[in-house]
């Protein structure tokens, strides 16, 4: 997505579009699931001034809007990314954490049917699954490793 296309988003949503604002979606843009904290990291090589709160500000504004999803698996800080409104769901490694699009397994949302709602008129489902990325599921166990 290029930044004309952020300014416009920006705009349509009704927020200002600001330097912080476009550096932060750059930022998430390059870094799908990214935590805040590498938010931060990328939008100081932009704009070395901004502050950690400022960035904070922005990804609220930017997530209460719909510009911008949170997602946060369980023991895992806040995450961040621009794919918006398709209810997909995420695989997470339990090895090095990190974080993968799953697309929705029925493909129309909720995607999962709630045997029970309580009355709740469910819009949204969201999944975790858990297990080892290629990467740390290819690497030797090192409890298995003698040496010499």
């Amino acid at each position: 997505m290029e930044d004309h296309n952020f300014e416009h988003l920006l705009r349509s949503a009704d927020l200002r579009v600001t330097r912080p604002r476009l550096a932060v979606l750059r930022a998430v843009r390059r870094q799908p699931h990214a935590d805040t904290g590498s938010v931060l990291a990328a939008v100081r090589t932009e704009e070395p001034t901004v502050s950690h709160q400022a960035v904070y500000d922005v990804l609220g504004a930017l997530t209460d809007s719909g510009l911008v999803r949170r997602i946060q698996p369980a023991g895992s800080v806040a995450r961040y990314e621009l794919r918006v409104g398709d209810n997909h769901h995420h695989a997470v490694c339990r090895s090095c954490g990190v974080v993968a699009d799953v697309d929705c397994a029925v493909g129309v949302r909720p995607c999962l049917h709630a045997s029970e709602t309580n009355g709740f008129v469910i819009d949204e489902a969201e999944v975790t699954y858990w297990g080892m990325c290629p990467q740390c599921a290819s690497a030797p166990d090192p409890s298995t490793v003698r040496s010499n």
